[in-house]
């Protein structure tokens, strides 16, 4: 493999999307990969600062990922955030099927989400891994 320049990594249209079957729903919902910038936003929804303590709180992540990620037949985010009640109030198949195929999709694992607990449970007297 060649050595990437800075333009050659910006040009590249990275983004990939599947089809996922909903037969509850009657059809297909087409998801496409976040961005860096969406799994920041993504993880950031799912952690609670109550004090100095910081917690994971997973309520609605289905629905928040499913938001992110779920795109219309021309690319454009077919949820918004505030569609997020409406959309946690689905049959939770599908919702599952979709959580499941957004986590692949962008890389986001059960452990990624762990990761977060063990960051967030280190005193701020411990060394950090960002420079």
């Amino acid at each position: 493999m060649s050595l990437l320049t800075r333009d050659a990594i910006l040009a590249v249209d990275d983004r990939k999307s599947v089809d996922v079957e909903c037969p509850e729903w009657g059809g297909t919902v087409r998801l496409r990969s976040i961005s860096g910038a969406q799994r920041d936003q993504f993880e950031q929804s799912c952690l609670v600062q109550k004090g100095k303590t910081r917690q994971v709180n997973m309520r609605n992540a289905r629905a928040k990922l499913i938001i992110l990620c779920a795109v219309d037949e021309d690319g454009a985010r077919m949820f918004s955030d505030a569609d997020l009640a409406l959309l946690t109030k689905k049959n939770a198949k599908p919702l599952d099927r979709l959580f499941g195929e957004a986590q692949k999709l962008c890389g986001l694992s059960d452990d990624d989400m762990g990761e977060l607990v063990e960051d967030f449970e280190k005193t701020p007297d411990e060394d950090s891994t960002i420079d």
